[in-house]
């Protein structure tokens, strides 16, 4: 009998967050040992282990799943790491529990307390390699990706392009091209406002993963202005298309393109970012240069060490020492190895 693995996730499909794409992305590395479900709860079914994203948001499957005996792997995200471990008791419960903590960039463990890290690993998330579009000829499009609210801080995209004025050629050619859905009242009314009032504000709403990467490959420059990371999905896609980022110098980003790297501003800097995007528009070398860069930390998102290290951290989890199931639990504990 294969090891059924269970992968809970706070986000669903409908959701079109990066949490979903994790999710679904690790089930599909999965199925080829394991039998694999993604769920938002544990329905007290067996499985043979839990891998659980977000510590405070799944809190209730980790402690009932480690309750009966399973052995827990919780990944840390951004709003974890940045937030919830320091204010929230049952993230900090969650922690505890686990057998293994998940981070996604390389600054990840540095948030956690000291006698939990050597029960960490880091696993970068992928993308598939796409080669990088014909951009838009007579427009230098900016894009910002992700649902609107408070930890993405949109706001700042907006107020930079806002600095860069529509009468000062060539900001009359910028486009700042948003995807995702408003799920901040008051920032959706914001980016309505503005495309309202300027035509360089495009609002493409919600799209599916693959036209998003399309949308990605045929741009300039991704926006990445986010108070909190935990390893953003939307920044190895456009790392892995050849698209470089202008991002908010906070550990989640820092820690997937390194302090050296030159295309960070302060976070709430608006100001800053916009000196950044005029630099990009306005001197191609520049912009060649963070495309560069981007480049020498391709190697760190492909597939296939994310697919070899995920698999490891089941067979860690399912072949572990930990004590068996109590008699009369739901969780199960099976050995073999697929």
């Amino acid at each position: 009998m294969r090891p059924r693995i269970l992968i809970i996730s706070p986000a669903i499909a409908a959701d079109r967050n990066g949490n979903w794409q994790t999710a679904w992305r690790w089930s599909g590395f999965l199925r080829a040992g394991f039998d694999v479900e993604v769920a938002r709860q544990w329905d007290g079914r067996p499985a043979d282990a839990m891998i659980a994203l977000h510590a405070r948001r799944s809190a209730e499957a980790i402690e009932r799943f480690a309750a009966a005996g399973g052995p827990v792997a919780v990944v840390l995200t951004g709003t974890d790491l940045y937030r919830d471990i320091r204010d929230d008791a049952s993230a900090r419960r969650s922690l505890e529990l686990a057998k293994r903590l998940v981070v996604l960039q390389e600054r990840g463990a540095d948030e956690l307390p000291e006698h939990l890290r050597a029960r960490t690993e880091t696993i970068f998330q992928s993308a598939r390699t796409l080669s990088p579009g014909t951009p838009r000829a007579r427009s230098f499009d900016l894009l910002l990706v992700g649902h609107l609210r408070a930890e993405k801080d949109p706001l700042t995209a907006l107020r930079a392009l806002q600095r860069l004025r529509t009468d000062e050629p060539p900001f009359d050619r910028l486009r700042l091209l948003h995807a995702g859905s408003d799920r901040d009242p008051q920032t959706g009314e914001a980016f309505r406002r503005a495309a309202a009032e300027d035509p360089r504000v495009r609002l493409l709403g919600p799209l599916s993963h693959a036209r998003t990467r399309q949308m990605i490959r045929r741009g300039r420059v991704l926006l990445l202005p986010s108070l909190m990371e935990g390893g953003a999905n939307v920044l190895i896609e456009a790392v892995t298309a050849g698209i470089p980022v202008l991002g908010s110098r906070i550990p989640g980003s820092v820690g997937m393109l390194g302090a050296g790297y030159d295309g960070w501003f302060e976070a709430g800097d608006d100001a800053g970012l916009a000196a950044l995007i005029a630099r990009c528009q306005r001197e191609p070398a520049f912009l060649q240069h963070l495309r560069a860069q981007c480049a020498l930390r391709a190697p760190l998102f492909d597939p296939a060490a994310e697919r070899a290290a995920v698999r490891r951290l089941a067979h860690n989890l399912v072949s572990s020492d930990t004590a068996p199931a109590p008699a009369g639990s739901t969780a199960r504990r099976n050995t073999e190895r697929p």
